[in-house]
């Protein structure tokens, strides 16, 4: 049997992996030079690594692991299912029991008519999938001309060719030719960044307003749907005002174009709800799901797709897309334990009723450290925004991100996963976490941030740049 030890001095981990390992999301060269943090181990809210340092994964690894680290039953889930049937498609009217187990499952758990899963390997494919099945959709109805999907700036909707065209972030645009045509990007609803002296309900009603707009300009004969995140994850935990969603909805429901809500971070517990679009009275036609749905242990994404999308598409003939790992048996059997889990331990409960409001209070603590201009959370999300003045929302006098990128690595040296986005910094701790964990997460978090303040201050960085802060 092959076993993976780390049996290697950390020096010869990172040489090898330099070597032989092209990192997503990171400039190569950089990491050569620095050497890749080699984690080697984890349990419930905390990592491992290489050289024994223990850090609180405040990120719960990319937004996935709901149900904390070191669950054996999921490992023993995988086993009993790879020594029964460790893989067959679901191609040529084929299926197997998981997929099928898996499906209904879902089903039962996603609101109003979503009853039909497209299963894919990830949130990407999924949202690549959601590009063929609307534009597919409605040339069934008769209306090929409806090809156009409308997105949000710094949207995140995973990092193909069609999930990084859907997403709004500029920096993915430059590299690949990107976005693909008929798809057309919106504002976001971020009141801090950008709200000027608008009310945060004025500026939602404005940004939402701007879907009409974008309607009434490509023609409402061409839009074919909207795709967004209920809460904006990867551009920063950007929690919109309340007014946004119910104009949105208004404005779907009014010029018909479908509703696509990208639940990949916010599904499966994560805001106190089994799905955002519940949290926050969203109607969707299609639901993006990945991440929590297996709690990361198993690679699994999919489309949940309404009743009246389903039965049009089902009468269509052959839909000519698909994945060799579509509802693939092992990740179908631990997505499936996986959610007894969330289920019968009451972990939306524990994340409504405890951790959540618990994580509110401690988080908005942090709006009272100086550098620090807002600080909010929904459930087990959170984002804070670091300004060197609060009353005007400044940015920095330096490039976006340098203070955030200072803060980020001066978390992990006080052993706290804490991400940056721009000088935003963020949150997603695993669903489990207890209140000492949030103690000490939230501890961890003001002692970084005023040693940050402290070097900045020494390097003459504390000073406000021109408008407000600048989102990356």
């Amino acid at each position: 049997m092959t076993v993976i030890a780390n049996h290697l001095p950390t020096e010869e981990l990172q040489r090898l992996d330099a070597a032989h390992h092209l990192h997503p999301f990171t400039a190569g060269a950089e990491l050569k030079a620095k050497g890749a943090r080699v984690i080697t181990r984890a349990e419930g809210v905390f990592l491992t690594d290489s050289d024994g340092n223990r850090m609180l994964d405040a990120m719960a690894g990319l937004w996935c692991v709901n149900i904390g680290y070191g669950r054996k039953e999921l490992a023993e889930a995988a086993y009993a299912q790879m020594l029964q049937l460790p893989y067959y498609n679901t191609f040529f009217q084929t299926t197997h029991v998981p997929a099928i187990a898996l499906a209904k499952r879902l089903a039962d758990l996603a609101p109003g008519d979503l009853n039909h899963v497209f299963f894919a390997g990830s949130g990407s494919e999924a949202n690549d999938t959601n590009i063929r099945l609307v534009r597919h959709y409605w040339a069934a109805m008769g209306k090929p001309g409806k090809r156009v999907i409308i997105s949000r700036k710094n949207a995140y909707h995973g990092s193909t060719m069609g999930g990084a065209s859907l997403g709004g972030m500029e920096p993915m645009h430059e590299q690949g030719g990107l976005p693909l045509p008929d798809i057309v990007h919106i504002g976001q609803p971020h009141w801090y960044v950008e709200g000027g002296d608008m009310s945060p309900e004025a500026f939602g009603l404005m940004r939402a307003r701007e879907l009409e707009e974008a309607i009434g300009r490509l023609g409402e004969d061409r839009v074919a749907a909207f795709i967004a995140e209920p809460i904006q994850g990867a551009g920063g935990v950007i929690i919109p005002p309340d007014s946004y969603w119910p104009e949105i909805q208004r404005i779907c429901d009014a010029h018909d174009i479908l509703l696509i809500a990208d639940e990949v971070i916010t599904g499966f517990g994560r805001t106190g709800a089994w799905f955002g679009s519940q949290a926050l009275g969203i109607r969707p036609d299609i639901m993006t799901i990945a991440k929590g749905v297996t709690s990361g242990y198993q690679p699994l994404g999919g489309s949940i797709v309404a009743d009246g999308v389903a039965e049009v598409v089902n009468e269509a003939g052959d839909f000519n897309h698909g994945y060799t790992y579509s509802g693939h048996p092992v990740a179908a059997a631990v997505a499936l334990e996986n959610l007894r889990i969330l289920e019968e331990e009451h972990v939306l409960a524990h994340v409504r009723d405890v951790a959540g409001p618990y994580l509110a209070e401690e988080w908005a603590g942090l709006a009272e450290h100086p550098m620090v201009g807002e600080a909010k959370s929904f459930g087990m999300l959170g984002g804070l925004q670091l300004t060197p003045d609060k009353r005007t929302r400044a940015a920095f006098d330096a490039p976006a991100g340098t203070v955030g990128l200072r803060c980020r690595e001066i978390c992990f040296r006080n052993g706290l996963v804490m991400r940056h986005v721009g000088d935003r910094m963020i949150i997603s701790p695993p669903l489990v976490i207890t209140a000492a964990e949030i103690d000490l997460l939230v501890e961890r978090a003001w002692a970084s941030i005023d040693e940050a303040c402290d070097q900045i201050k020494a390097d003459g960085l504390f000073a406000a740049g021109p408008g407000v802060s600048e989102n990356a």
